[in-house]
């Protein structure tokens, strides 16, 4: 019987080897020749290297980067990586996966619009993200992204940015939440309310009155705990991959079902309201979820969508003007030349038209904000060939040759970094200094919303947010104090803020 099982063995194992070198041989014979053919037509050259302890599983990197994401560094981690490789695009292993990580502004312009059709925003990113938000505009590709990305268009109509007077309602509501007598209040939780509330009246035609206690609803407040959680929870799974399934996280369903329950509600109404034919404004106010329950009746459609522009619409902006602020507590510099140039409006509410035309505000929130420059929102990001392509740069010693990329790799990139590269920037890149932007006309180095096709539908409506708060509050206050003595740490979610807030004391105009 033994004698048997070991023949049976023997003969599994070499059918398996016959396999395997069939398979071999038509892989070299079609794909492997393919591959060979562009390489030598394109001039093609392997990337450098990252040196690693383990070249084959990338454990030691998974490691590495796990410890900085709970110590807070992992931002800085990458930063000192590539500054000490001295490279900006290197091939490395991460959980079995082999990686090209860059931060060469003509690899991104490749991937990202030159070859755009060759890549997808990759497995990973759908299977960690679409729980909470579904199949929208950030989380799809091919068909799918463009009937979201046409849907959700025509939502971002200059008339509809530039009208500030719903916005000014919660303006009003965040500054009687700050104390006047000049204790410490955390303005990056009084901004995550402020966008939150005028993100979902913006969206669902309700607010959710965060900043407003008399107002707020308990189903509001939960689902406003909810979503922050989820986000953690989210973040958590993505930056841990497979490992994260070691660690249960019951709470993350029961608050995707919280925050799905809280949308559904809205999306109901507006699908009652749909077919009661009754899809004018209500008041004169612009409703995000009338206009799409006029192009798709499919709730589960609508819901995605607004809970991937609600992730855009609230964290963008929040954390922006939570690092702005950050920053300008700290530099009475900074905040006299905003000062002077904000006491230029005579006190009355700005339109958009001098939001538009005030270049010093804009210069620090180029400086500042969502990837614009020194504290990102969204600090990397990464897309997957779906096609065997070339990229121009990242190959041969001095990363200069084109690279190829086989079908199913990944290419990552860190802004954070790459909005530091000396070459770029100057020799004062990790200095905030907005006077830079004064000279600076940077391209693909510099990629605040994106770019190409995917580049961001709501830059605007973010900007103008943050830039109307930002005027409200220093026409409210005349000075402001930082309360915080911590340098800026990351806390990364999905998306990228500061660990300890916009701790500040401000003290309020007279009169």
């Amino acid at each position: 019987m033994a004698m048997t099982d070991l023949l049976s063995l023997s003969q599994a194992l070499v059918g398996s080897i016959v396999l395997y070198t069939i398979y071999y041989i038509y892989w070299e014979l079609t794909v492997g020749k393919a591959r060979r053919r562009m390489i030598i037509e394109h001039a093609c050259k392997p990337p450098r290297k990252l040196p690693q302890i383990d070249p084959i599983f990338g454990l030691d990197l998974f490691r590495t980067n796990i410890k900085a994401s709970k110590n807070h560094t992992l931002l800085n981690t990458t930063l000192e990586r590539f500054r000490r490789n001295g490279f900006d695009t290197c091939q490395m292993h991460a959980m079995g996966n082999t990686i090209i990580f860059t931060i060469n502004p003509e690899i991104l312009k490749t991937v990202m619009s030159l070859k755009f059709k060759d890549w997808s925003l990759g497995d990973r990113r759908k299977k960690f993200f679409c729980p909470l938000l579904g199949n929208g505009i950030f989380t799809t590709d091919g068909a799918a992204w463009q009937h979201s990305r046409d849907l959700l268009r025509p939502n971002f109509a200059r008339n509809l940015i530039s009208d500030l007077e719903t916005f000014e309602r919660h303006v009003d509501h965040l500054v009687q939440a700050i104390p006047r007598d000049r204790s410490t209040v955390d303005l990056q939780d009084l901004f995550l309310r402020l966008t939150m509330d005028s993100a979902t009246e913006f969206l669902f035609g309700e607010s959710t009155n965060c900043l407003a206690p008399g107002i707020s609803t308990q189903s509001s407040t939960a689902f406003a705990n909810a979503f922050n959680r989820s986000q953690q929870s989210v973040g958590f799974h993505a930056r841990h991959g497979p490992f994260a399934a070691l660690v249960p996280d019951p709470q993350f369903k029961i608050d995707t079902k919280t925050c799905h329950d809280f949308v559904d509600h809205y999306v109901r109404q507006g699908l009652r309201i749909r077919e009661s034919k009754d899809l004018e404004k209500a008041d004169g106010r612009y409703v995000f979820l009338h206009e799409l329950v006029k192009q798709t009746t499919d709730p589960v459609q609508i819901r995605s969508e607004l809970l991937n522009i609600l992730l855009a619409g609230r964290d963008s902006t929040a954390s922006l003007l939570s690092n702005v602020w950050f920053i300008i507590a700290r530099r009475p510099d900074i905040w006299a030349k905003l000062r002077s140039e904000i006491d230029g409006l005579g006190g009355q509410k700005p339109t958009f038209a001098q939001i538009k035309d005030m270049k010093y505000l804009r210069a620090v929130l180029n400086e500042c904000t969502t990837a614009l420059r020194l504290h990102p929102v969204v600090p990397g990001n990464s897309r997957q060939a779906i096609v065997d392509t070339i990229v121009p740069q990242g190959g041969g010693p001095d990363g200069k040759s084109p690279l190829l990329i086989p079908k199913g790799q990944h290419v990552a990139w860190s802004l954070y970094t790459m909005h530091r590269r000396k070459d770029y920037y100057g020799e004062d890149a990790d200095e905030f200094k907005p006077e830079r932007w004064e000279k600076l006309r940077p391209g693909w180095e510099y990629l605040p919303f994106n770019g190409g096709p995917r580049i961001c539908l709501g830059q605007q409506f973010a900007l103008t947010e943050a830039s109307y708060t930002t005027i409200r509050l220093m026409q409210e206050f005349k000075s402001v104090e930082s309360r915080d003595s911590e340098p800026w740490t990351e806390w990364l979610t999905i998306t990228c803020t500061g660990l300890g807030g916009a701790k500040v004391a401000l003290t309020p105009s007279l009169g």
